[in-house]
């Protein structure tokens, strides 16, 4: 649950939400919308994309808010409601045509976080938001929610409607190409100052 940890709005706020309370909305909408978004950009790829499925995703916390039963964190809820729209999303048609423009040239920079306090770190985050960036779709949805935001394999594929097995191979493969990424990726400096030499 990276992004969405110690995020939390008081009961004060969900009971007057619940009421249709347009300045409860706002208050969740501006705990919230920060995660939402980095969610939604790094399962996508795409700014552009996570701008229209963050409104998507309020539009729907706010019309079923009432019908939130707190069985689980009001975090959880909304970052389940994120994933349902990422992964209707990436499922439309909408969105594989889209894929198709992107790889052929269509210029949708990737997500890159915010800058952090190292110079260093930062670099390192661009760089993984890169190679998650040269993933399908699948593969990049499958490690975002296994490995970013900590859900089960046995989740992942209700969520998706495939096998634990299929989430757990996409896995892998996703794993393995990161790593090869990664090495050309550290390859690379090291054969310029060979050159310079």
């Amino acid at each position: 649950m990276a992004g969405f940890a110690n995020k939390q709005v008081e009961p004060g706020v969900l009971a007057r939400a619940r009421r249709g309370d347009m300045r409860a909305h706002a208050i969740i909408f501006r705990t919230f919308s920060a995660p939402v978004y980095s969610l939604m950009a790094r399962m996508t790829g795409s700014t552009h994309t996570a701008d229209d499925l963050l409104q998507e995703t309020f539009v729907e916390v706010i019309r079923s808010i009432g019908g939130f039963r707190e069985q689980a964190s009001l975090a959880t809820w909304i970052r389940r409601i994120a994933v349902s729209k990422c992964l209707m999303h990436l499922r439309s048609a909408w969105a594989r045509r889209t894929t198709l423009f992107r790889d052929l040239g269509e210029d949708d920079r990737p997500y890159e976080p915010a800058a952090a306090s190292d110079a260093a770190a930062m670099q390192a985050r661009i760089d993984l938001e890169r190679a998650l960036a040269r993933l399908s779709d699948t593969s990049r949805v499958v490690v975002i929610l296994h490995d970013i935001e900590g859900y089960t394999h046995r989740e992942i594929a209700e969520m998706m409607g495939k096998s634990v097995s299929f989430s757990k191979s996409q896995l892998a493969r996703a794993h393995q190409r990161l790593q090869r990424v990664a090495c050309v990726a550290i390859r690379a400096p090291v054969e310029r100052e060979e050159v310079e030499r």
